[in-house]
């Protein structure tokens, strides 16, 4: 019989409002750059050019991060909250700290620079290598709540 675990935590790291009007200057600046060749020319570099700044954008806020009774999804990863050891709330410069200067190489991290929140959790797993996951959260509080809830 399937076991359906319930959900303790679901956020989306969706990109910030002002890339998305980027996106479309992106997309104007490079219509001004091809108006010399035309009006025809113009638009279809508006279309692409906001196309394909759009894709970025929507890319860096495709992140998902849940949170079950029993395992931390994120992005592809499903790790399972028994290898997790306590979590830990990083915020300002404590979680700038641990994305650039103490920060390890061998660690799981899914970084957004316009969220200024994250969590940082210990990975208890012997065979596993990765010292610690770090993740970018807009509410780290709950994030860490939800983690540290165990069955």
């Amino acid at each position: 019989m399937l076991r359906t675990s319930r959900l303790l935590y679901d956020e989306r790291l969706t990109a910030p409002r002002s890339w998305w009007a980027i996106s479309v200057l992106f997309g104007l600046s490079l219509a001004a750059v091809f108006m010399p060749y035309g009006l025809i020319a113009a638009l279809i570099a508006l279309a692409i050019g906001t196309c394909l700044a759009g894709m970025y954008v929507s890319a860096q806020g495709s992140t998902r991060i849940r949170v079950t009774e029993d395992t931390l999804f994120v992005a592809d990863a499903r790790i399972p909250l028994a290898a997790l050891g306590q979590p830990e709330v990083l915020e300002g410069e404590e979680a700038r700290a641990w994305r650039t200067y103490k920060a390890d190489l061998r660690a799981f991290m899914v970084m957004r620079s316009f969220i200024p929140g994250a969590v940082r959790v210990e990975v208890l797993d012997p065979g596993d290598p990765t010292p610690y996951l770090y993740l970018s959260t807009r509410t780290p509080d709950r994030l860490a709540q939800a983690i540290a809830t165990r069955d």
